[in-house]
């Protein structure tokens, strides 16, 4: 089910670098996967705790009614902090 993206939630995620990156949420390391799909009008997020103990997955649609963000079977609220906190690590 989707919902409408919480504000910021689109320029937090377009600051997730595109492809496959490793970086820091919540005091855990991540390696995430970012795809654009549709002239970049959306986009998967995919990522995974490194030490296996938090996994994330969402799909972004930017909407002529507006922009939609469909968790993939978890709460919107985890994969909004999700992106919000990540930070990408330099070398990525």
């Amino acid at each position: 089910m989707s919902t409408s993206a919480p504000d910021g939630f689109a320029t937090a995620l377009a600051a997730i670098p595109q492809g496959t990156s490793t970086g820091t949420a919540h005091g855990l390391r991540y390696i995430a996967t970012r795809s654009l799909f549709n002239a970049g009008r959306s986009m998967k997020l995919v990522a995974e705790a490194l030490d296996g103990s938090d996994y994330i997955s969402l799909n972004f649609y930017d909407l002529g009614s507006g922009a939609r963000l469909a968790p993939c079977e978890m709460p919107a609220a985890k994969v909004a902090a999700f992106v919000q906190a990540y930070r990408p690590d330099a070398a990525s």
